[in-house]
């Protein structure tokens, strides 16, 4: 079906042929929303009009007007302000527009099929040296509803996970677990394994501070201390007999890692988010060393006189990068050119999107133009969705140091925060142990994802649990409780008989706050739409607030079960129901489950 904007322009075009005689592009009619302090649902900019016409805003606005309402049915009436032609569509328009979507339960979506775009999206990327904190919550569950949305948008999209699992970091946490782990395992700390892999992280850098003071104390320069201090000098040794494939480094960096991916997979459940496929840093930075040996023989690329290999970029207004270490051991920016070759002779993408924090912008940078400069085209395809870290009240985390928000822990405290909350307010009175935890959990992950969703993601953001957990507002937990409200409501019309077929809608007139909600859910494919060209679950996640706010006024004023006239009854029982599917719907592209009852 045509949108109504887009005839409301085809038809001002025709207007302007017949009353002014002359021609114009539809793309050049501005149709946008009424302003709310104003009254209409539509409004065509007449000012830049005045040129064709010759005559004031007003009276163009009026003529426009006369031709649309004779021409156009659906318009009941129009007003003209000053340069503004605000047109009223009438209830029929809305009620005949909600007849065709009622039973659609993905409304919005566009279908995918085997010709639709291909799209890869990488996110999470974790390092096997530290569990998952705070920063890795917002890009799971940014990279997760990016896919999603993008989806529903028309695209065929492949989830991407690579794993960091190789590099010198990787030695820091391996050394200090021969030093000082005594033979540790999960099983015997009680911990999760990428916990006890991040303390020796931890336990790595207090020993490296201690060597670096010693050596400065010793009249070295902290450069130099840095670079001479003997436990980072084994951790490269460690790294060299790694990329050698000395057997007993092997074994090690397999049995730690393999801790780390138990206690990945646990929190990745936990988050509710997963991927299509795992690609890790070990395998694909062999195929980097050989795009690097290439673009070496065609002299893309040049060694200095220690053996290094760069990329000299100065001429790109950049620098030059290193590509491969003195000791011939690659840097992140050789597996990423790797991966992204691999990733395009698998899937040859429309395009390729690192949901990355924006710490990282330059290094996207140079691995496009790195990647041009050996000769492929499709880097143009590479997207970097760069995202604004997260904050704390008492500053930015930092891994090597042990202050970060652990996710786990995070999750945790979000789940014991819903339970208080839901026991305060009396909201799960009743319900069994089981169900109540079930409960608790949905509330607790729908508010920490909306809260982080909402944000637009390019925007540095302070979280605050206390205010993620809240029924009223703008948060999760407040569009869990009306959808689950609205169930109610349907269940409470079932055991009265009262649940119909939405197609037999014979109401003839609307109450305003339910043509709101329409004139709402009418925007919704372009805010869809909208949402995946920006890759910003946050217009999604504000259009669901404002629509379940809409809704909320629309229950506080309208009777539903208890409406005299069955036809209004019936037209608002299935508008709720139509509503609580495309919250369901909606909430689900950002990841968020609704509880059964609240």
């Amino acid at each position: 079906m045509e949108r109504i904007e887009n005839r409301i322009a085809r038809l001002t075009v025709l207007a302007i042929r017949e009353l002014y005689q002359s021609e114009e592009n539809p793309e050049n009619i501005q149709v946008q929303s009424t302003r709310k302090d104003q009254k209409g649902d539509y409004t065509v900019v007449t000012f830049p009009l005045t040129r064709i016409s010759r005559k004031k805003p007003e009276e163009t606005g009026a003529e426009i007007g006369e031709y649309l309402k004779i021409h156009l049915p659906e318009i009941a009436d129009f007003e003209v302000v000053k340069g503004f032609l605000n047109l009223i569509l009438s209830d029929k328009f809305w009620i005949d527009f909600f007849s065709t979507i009622a039973n659609d339960q993905e409304y919005g979506h566009q279908p995918v099929t085997a010709d639709s775009p291909v799209v890869v999206v990488e996110y999470s990327s974790p390092n096997t040296n530290k569990p998952l904190h705070l920063g890795h919550i917002r890009n799971n569950l940014l990279g997760y509803a990016v896919s999603k949305i993008i989806s529903a948008s028309g695209n065929q999209v492949k989830m991407v996970n690579l794993v960091n699992d190789r590099g010198i970091h990787i030695c820091k946490s391996m050394l200090a677990w021969q030093k000082w782990g005594n033979g540790i395992n999960p099983e015997a700390s009680g911990m999760k394994g990428d916990k006890l892999v991040g303390e020796f992280y931890i336990r790595f850098d207090k020993e490296y501070k201690i060597e670096i003071q010693d050596l400065i104390s010793k009249g070295l320069t902290e450069e130099k201390a840095k670079a001479e201090a003997p436990i980072i000098k084994e951790a490269q040794d460690m790294l060299l007999r790694w990329e050698n494939n000395d057997p007993e480094t092997i074994d090690l960096w397999t049995r730690m890692n393999n801790w780390v991916y138990a206690g990945f997979e646990k929190t990745y459940h936990q988050l509710g988010v997963s991927f299509d496929k795992f690609y890790h840093e070990s395998q694909t930075y062999k195929l980097g060393k050989n795009l690097v040996t290439e673009g070496l023989d065609s002299g893309v690329l040049f060694r200095k006189d220690d053996g290094s290999v760069w990329a000299d970029l100065t001429a790109d207004g950049l620098d030059q990068k290193l590509l491969l270490r003195s000791d011939g051991t690659s840097v992140y920016m050789t597996q990423d050119l790797g991966t992204a070759h691999q990733r395009y002779e698998e899937f040859e993408f429309d395009r390729h999107i690192y949901v990355v924090g924006n710490e990282q912008d330059y290094h996207f940078k140079v691995l496009k133009l790195v990647l041009k400069k050996l000769g492929f085209s499709w880097a143009d395809k590479l997207y970097h969705l760069s995202y604004g870290m997260v904050e704390l009240p008492h500053g930015r985390m930092k891994s090597r140091e042990g202050t970060v928000v652990d996710a786990d822990d995070l999750i945790q405290e979000m789940i014991d925060t819903a339970g208080k909350v839901s026991s305060e307010l009396g909201k799960l009175e009743g319900f069994p142990p089981e169900e109540k935890s079930t409960v608790n959990y949905r509330i607790a992950l729908g508010a920490l994802k909306y809260y982080i969703l909402k944000v637009d993601p390019q925007k540095t953001m302070m979280f605050n649990p206390e205010e993620s957990i809240d029924f009223n507002g703008n948060t999760g937990p407040f569009i869990q409780y009306t959808c689950v409200r609205i169930r109610s409501v349907e269940r409470k019309a079932a055991e009265n008989g009262l649940i119909q077929e939405s197609d037999g809608i014979s109401v003839q007139e609307l109450d305003p706050r339910e043509n709101a909600l329409l004139k709402r859910i009418y925007q919704y494919p372009d805010i869809l739409e909208e949402a995946g060209r920006s890759l910003s679950p946050a217009l999604l996640a504000n259009y669901f607030y404002e629509l379940v706010k809409e809704y909320n006024h629309f229950y506080q004023f309208c009777q539903i079960i208890k409406e005299p006239d069955s036809a209004k009854r019936d037209f608002r029982l299935a508008l709720s129901r139509f509503i609580a599917n495309h919250i369901e719907d909606g909430m689900g592209l950002l990841g968020i489950d609704i509880p059964d009852r609240m």
